[in-house]
């Protein structure tokens, strides 16, 4: 394929990707097309898979390229990849007496009972979800967000209570913007590649200090 049908192949799925992008990662060594001749690009199916393969761990789990590279190298070495990519942001497990499960790791907290268009709607009322603009449809960061709330409510923690992680994730999306925005204002075809590198790292390790952090607090207060 040339690297204009990749980008049509490759673009339903993720809508962001740009031939600057797969040029990008191809100049990062991800992925190595063959060359005609007259030195246009000509790309396999399994060069599309592994942009495939890129494109999601990028977006799914924020994984700098350095990463994602040794899992490919794994791959090519007939290896499989780490089931939960090496350094990228994990749910922080509370630390304490593992032999209990549910509400008596906490105390007895009330269950909370919510119908399905009530929880959307309470999560919808406090900031914490939102269709895709222009649609009433939803993505796949809306699933992970309300079936955390579901677990959440297990607890009897309900939508209300989850404002200052909005707050928080808003105040975070803000400083990876100032880190990144200068670099979008550069020229060049990979200053976008550049650009959704740094701020992927950024964001990765503010997610990984925000769970160390969190860890170190239940620590300290005897959980």
């Amino acid at each position: 394929m040339s690297i204009g049908e990749v980008l049509a192949h490759l673009h339903a799925e993720f809508p962001d990707i740009t031939i600057s992008k797969i040029r990008y990662l191809e100049g990062e060594g991800l992925v190595e097309p063959e060359r005609t001749a007259a030195g246009y690009r000509k790309f396999t199916h399994e060069d599309v898979e592994r942009l495939r393969y890129v494109l999601a761990v990028q977006r799914d789990h924020y994984l700098p390229l350095r990463v994602i590279r040794e899992h490919l190298d794994a791959m090519d070495r007939g290896l499989d990849p780490p089931e939960l990519p090496g350094g990228a942001p994990r749910v922080p497990r509370l630390v304490g007496d593992s032999s209990a499960t549910g509400p008596e790791r906490f105390g007895h907290a009330p269950e909370l009972r919510l119908s399905r268009a009530d929880l959307v709607a309470a999560l919808e009322s406090f900031g914490l979800l939102s269709p895709v603009p222009g649609t009433d449809r939803y993505d796949a960061e809306a699933v992970t967000i309300t079936r955390a709330a579901v677990e959440l409510a297990r607890f009897g923690i309900e939508p209300r209570h989850l404002r200052p992680f909005r707050n928080a994730a808003e105040r975070e999306a803000s400083l990876v913007d100032q880190v990144v925005a200068p670099l979008r204002h550069q020229r060049g075809p990979e200053a976008a590649g550049r650009a959704d590198e740094a701020g992927r790292e950024v964001a990765a390790l503010c997610l990984r200090l925000h769970a160390a952090l969190v860890k170190t607090a239940l620590d300290r207060s005897g959980h």
